[in-house]
C-alpha cells in the first residue's frame, strides 16, 4: 500500500514538473498547448465558473438576439423571424426623435443621472474616510451599521416612507410647518422638487452600502505609511490628504467609469413608483416611457419600445468607452 502511494506521489511530482516546464517554455510541447495545460491544471476552478458563464449566456447574451425587433414591424403571432422588416429600417428611431416627448424624457433622464452622479459620488468616499479616522471600534461599528441598514429597505417600502414623510398633512414636513401655523407644500406633487427628492433619498439609502468598497481599499493600505507619516510629524488631516485619498483614487476612477456607463439607465422602479399626474412633467424618463409604450398600454408597441431602449444602450456604451479612454490617459486607471 505504501509502495503504491510512493508511485502515485512520484507520478504527481513528475506531472507537475512537466506542466511547469511546459508553461515556462511558453509554447506547445507534444501537441499540448499552454492554454489547455492551464485549463487542465485548474479544471476545478473552471468547473465552479461554469454555472455563472451559463447564466450569463442565457440571460445576458442570448436575449440580445431580440434587438432586431427594433428594425422590424414586430407582430407577436408571427415571431421575430416571421415579422417583416420596417421600411425604412430606422423607422422607429426616426419616430422617437421626432416625437414631442423626445426632448422632455431625455432631459429628465440626464437631469436625474447627472444630479445623482455629481451629488452622490463623493458621499461614500467621505463616509469611508470619516469611518477610517474613528478610533473607537464600537462606535465605528454602530456608525457603519446605521449607515448600511437603509440599503436593505425594500424599494416599495422606501417610496411609501417618502410619501409619508413628505405628506403635507401627516408627514414630518407637515408637522414642522404646522408648528409655525403654516400649511406645508405638497412636494410629491411638485415637478421641480421631484429630482431632489429622488436623488437625496437615494443617497441616504445607499451611501453606507456604496462606501464598503472604499473601506476595503483603505483597509489594504500599508500601516507602515501611517507610521512613517507619524514619525515625520504629519497630522491626521495630512495623513488623510496624502495617504488615504491617493489610495482611493484608483478605486474611485473605476467606479466613476462604471457610473458614467449607466448614466442614461436611471432606475425604473423608483421613478415609476414616485410618479403621479402632477409631477409627470419631470418624472417621465426613458425607462418609464419604454415600459408604458411597450407593456403598459392596451396595444403594446414592441418595436418602438425596443428602438428607444437600444438608443439608450448605445448612448451608455459611447459614454463608457469615452470616459474609460479619458480616465486612462489622465490617471492610468481604466477598465481595459
Amino acid at each position: 500500500m505504501q509502495e503504491e502511494k510512493r508511485v502515485d506521489k512520484k507520478r504527481e511530482i513528475m506531472y507537475n514538473k512537466f506542466v511547469g516546464y511546459a508553461l515556462n517554455l511558453g509554447g506547445d510541447i507534444m501537441g499540448v498547448s499552454k492554454k489547455w495545460l492551464m485549463i487542465r491544471r485548474n479544471w476545478g476552478l473552471y468547473l465552479l465558473m461554469l454555472p455563472a458563464v451559463i447564466l450569463l449566456i442565457l440571460f445576458a447574451y442570448r436575449p440580445m438576439y431580440g434587438i432586431i425587433i427594433a428594425f422590424k414591424d414586430y407582430r407577436p403571432f408571427l415571431g421575430i423571424t416571421g415579422s417583416p422588416w420596417s421600411d425604412p429600417w430606422y423607422r422607429w428611431f426616426e419616430r422617437f426623435f421626432q416625437s414631442w416627448q423626445f426632448g422632455n424624457i431625455v432631459r429628465n433622464t440626464l437631469t436625474l443621472s447627472l444630479y445623482g452622479l455629481l451629488a452622490g459620488f463623493p458621499f461614500p468616499i467621505i463616509l469611508a474616510l470619516g469611518a477610517n479616522q474613528m478610533r473607537s471600534r464600537k462606535f465605528k461599528r454602530f456608525y457603519l451599521t446605521t449607515a448600511y441598514l437603509p440599503h436593505f429597505i425594500s424599494l416599495v417600502v422606501m417610496v411609501g416612507l417618502i410619501n409619508i414623510w413628505l405628506s403635507p398633512s401627516m408627514g414630518i414636513i407637515g408637522q414642522v410647518f404646522g408648528l409655525f401655523g403654516r400649511s406645508a407644500p405638497n412636494l410629491m406633487a411638485s415637478p421641480s422638487a421631484f429630482p431632489s427628492i429622488y436623488v437625496w433619498s437615494d443617497i441616504w439609502q445607499h451611501v453606507g452600502w456604496n462606501s464598503i468598497i472604499y473601506l476595503a481599499a483603505l483597509a489594504a493600505v500599508d500601516p507602515t505609511l501611517y507610521e512613517a507619516a507619524t514619525v515625520d510629524g504629519a497630522s491626521r488631516f495630512q495623513k488623510l490628504v496624502y495617504i488615504d485619498l491617493p489610495m482611493l483614487m484608483p478605486t474611485a476612477a473605476i467606479l466613476l467609469i462604471l457610473s458614467v456607463g449607466h448614466l442614461m439607465s436611471v432606475g425604473f422602479e423608483k421613478a415609476f413608483l414616485m410618479q403621479n399626474i402632477l409631477n409627470l412633467e419631470r418624472s417621465e424618463i426613458i425607462s418609464t416611457y419604454v415600459y408604458k409604450i411597450g407593456l403598459g398600454g392596451a396595444s403594446p408597441q414592441f418595436s418602438y419600445a425596443t428602438a428607444i431602449n437600444l438608443f439608450n444602450t448605445i448612448i451608455n456604451l459611447i459614454l463608457l468607452v469615452t470616459v474609460n479612454q479619458v480616465t486612462r490617459k489622465i490617471s492610468d486607471n481604466s477598465l481595459w
